[in-house]
């Protein structure tokens, strides 16, 4: 009984109900977790990004293997060069911001989730040819900061991806490599600043079976609803998350 006690029954609803909608629409696990228990204050921004990273980086484990000859090499080591460093800087200020100005911690965390939100619903128009290695390196840049700051390091890569002519399967795996680089990056940095404590473990050990069956309950038992309906309900969702952490944050 006393272990039942224990454990963070609000994060783990927030973590499923993320799962479930993250697998019936492909986007917003991350973000729905730190804007509900991060911004709420259902548990500290700082252990929410490190078990988003964590979870993120699994993930990408699981899904890599056999599929690395999709990934498009060109990109890569110049959005890698600049995640890195970006992610350091990211990490840096939350630790900042969390101890120090946590109202604005709270509305640039609310102006994440709303731009990660807006790429919902954007119609991005593809390009004639693939970008320069410097704009792969200034959108890892900006992933990094992201991925450092709140542990969502999503939407900018994202929209400069799928914004490329590209096949799908290479965008995808593509992207998922530079994932796993910035929570594999920003994890080991966690840990050397001494910042990886039993309480983010613990956190991420309830909560990865959870999303595990949120994941396969979403696989089988879909909404019936079509794909556009979802995606606009996860946007709404979102930008109401991030405009009342911006409200709760000013006033």
């Amino acid at each position: 009984m006393d272990i039942l006690l224990n454990v963070p029954w609000l994060f783990l609803l927030i973590a499923a109900f993320a799962g479930y909608f993250q697998t019936v629409t492909g986007f917003g696990l991350g973000m729905i977790v730190m804007g509900l228990a991060g911004g709420m204050g259902i548990a500290p921004v700082t252990s929410v990004a490190a078990v988003i990273s964590l979870m993120t980086l699994a993930n990408c484990v699981v899904a890599l293997p056999g599929r690395l000859h999709h990934v498009y090499w060109p990109s890569v080591a110049f959005a890698a060069a600049a995640i890195v460093p970006s992610i350091m800087l990211g990490v840096l200020m939350l630790n900042y911001l969390s101890s120090s100005a946590s109202v604005i911690m709270r509305v640039l965390l609310g102006v994440v989730i709303i731009y990660g939100a807006a790429g919902l619903l954007l119609k991005l128009n593809q390009q004639q040819h693939v970008a320069g290695k410097g704009s792969f390196a200034l959108f890892g840049g900006l992933s990094g900061f992201l991925g450092g700051l709140f542990g969502i390091a999503g939407p900018p890569l994202i929209y400069h991806y799928y914004r490329q002519p590209l096949e799908p399967i290479r965008i995808r795996n593509t992207l998922i490599l530079l994932f796993a680089v910035t929570s594999g990056v920003r994890t080991l940095f966690v840990i050397s600043q001494g910042q990886m404590n039993a309480n983010i473990l613990q956190l991420t050990a309830w909560a990865f079976p959870v999303v595990a069956v949120a994941t396969w309950l979403g696989r089988h038992w879909p909404p019936p609803l079509s794909a556009q309906t979802m995606r606009r309900l996860v946007f709404a969702l979102l930008i109401l998350i991030g405009a009342s952490l911006i409200v709760i944050g000013i006033f």
